[in-house]
């Protein structure tokens, strides 16, 4: 989202990745067709997850790592270049920062899109994505590289404001002055080329005359109180009114980051209990990019659930008001997804905080479906998008910039 900014601001870029082909999961051939072709791209290979899932390794970080230090060390070589910035969920690569500033002295800069090591499951004793022993597997590896990519990092980015504090305690070296809170800007260009694209949703059918709310994002068992808050809204307001909410339908996509054939339905459970599956469908398997767009776009009201962890920040938000939709959100009273919502007068939320019994919200929740439920079709919120440009991608690009600026400005 932001490389189409960098040159605007006065930073020239080169992309190290991985082939498509050595990535598993969903592929959105679209996706490279927004980086602008002026911009470098080098791509590695990876070991091949069909021979290394024999002996329980399929991390794509592990597979890449090798290949990455190799064709690192050997651009580093070849050209001159300022600034190293990891931005990326494959944290293993971020282990090699300190290994290229030693060598090639160049500052790097980390970008937290998600915690790398964390104790939240444990403290939570909650089942974690993909499994107790493939996250305890990462948490390990976790607690070997991550003090080895901070130990020498110029500044991190992170998108909550809970992660440096975590890092700070973690980490005595790293100063406050080092971090820089970023959410991911707004991608308004995706929006504006979407229609040319022609990209067809298979989620649901927009014109069968029922009204489609749709979640995209991950579940899991963090999010169970929020969809547990929703769900006892519905039944009890159905109760009243059962007839009124014949036309409507509840979408949950993307809720799991295993493969189709092992993804596991965390929503359909619990409408199952409180009664209201028939109004329930849920897919976990992941969709394409510009597809998720569309299936915003082609929606009658998009809900925004969160978790009870209150450093989760979503970064689907943006997306979501892009898509000129009603949006109702069941966050944690901490999260900044409420905050902007508010400011930005995009939507509205119902807040929990700690200790909190879905039926205590009841009330709050059955006002806001009520709400929901007296929109027309093609409403649209009456947004404050002068509010909101502060989170558009080029803005945020600015800022990435400037910290990049000042990076250098401090290493020479």
């Amino acid at each position: 989202m932001s490389l189409p900014y960098f040159e605007k601001f006065g930073w020239e870029s080169h992309i190290l990745t991985v082939r498509p082909e050595c990535v598993q999961g969903v592929q959105d051939s679209l996706l490279a067709k927004t980086i602008p072709d002026h911009i470098p791209v080098t791509s590695t290979s990876a070991l091949p997850v069909q021979y290394t899932k024999l002996i329980g390794l399929g991390n794509l970080g592990l597979r890449c790592f090798p290949y990455l230090l190799k064709v690192g060390d050997r651009l580093l070589h070849q050209k001159k270049f300022d600034l190293i910035y990891f931005s990326t969920t494959v944290f293993i690569s971020m282990a090699l920062g300190p290994r290229w500033q030693s060598r090639f002295s160049i500052p790097y800069i980390l970008d937290f899109q998600d915690p790398w090591l964390s104790n939240y499951y444990k403290q939570s004793r909650e089942v974690p994505p993909g499994g107790r022993f493939k996250y305890g597997f990462a948490q390990f590896q976790a607690k070997f590289l991550e003090p080895r990519a901070t130990s020498k990092v110029s500044h991190i980015i992170s998108v909550s404001p809970k992660y440096p504090e975590i890092l700070q305690q973690r980490y005595p070296h790293l100063k406050p002055e080092q971090f820089t809170i970023l959410p991911f800007g707004a991608p308004e260009p995706d929006f504006e080329q979407l229609s040319s694209l022609n990209v067809q949703q298979t989620i649901f059918n927009p014109k069968d005359g029922k009204r489609h709310w749709v979640y995209i994002g991950r579940g899991g068992s963090d999010m169970a109180l929020a969809v547990r808050i929703l769900f006892l809204g519905i039944q009890s307001e159905r109760c009243k009114n059962p007839k009124l909410w014949q036309a409507v339908k509840l979408h949950f996509v993307g809720t799991s980051y295993a493969p189709d054939n092992r993804a596991v339905k965390t929503v359909e459970p619990i409408a199952q209990e409180l009664g209201v599956a028939d109004l329930v469908e849920e897919h976990p398997h992941r969709i394409p990019y510009f597809e998720a767009l569309q299936t915003l776009v082609d929606s009658d009201a998009i809900l925004l659930i969160g978790s009870d962890d209150p450093a989760y920040t979503a970064s689907k938000l943006y997306p979501c008001i892009l898509a000129k939709k009603p949006i109702f959100a069941i966050f944690h009273q901490q999260s900044s997804v409420v905050k902007i919502l508010n400011q930005c007068c995009a939507g509205r939320a119902v807040t929990f905080k700690e200790g909190d019994l879905p039926n205590t919200l009841l009330p709050k929740v059955v006002l806001q479906l009520q709400w929901l439920l007296s929109t027309s079709k093609g409403y649209q919120p009456d947004t404050d998008w002068q509010a909101f440009q502060p989170y558009t991608a080029k803005e945020m690009s600015r800022r990435q910039c400037a910290i990049f600026d000042q990076v250098l400005m401090t290493a020479s």
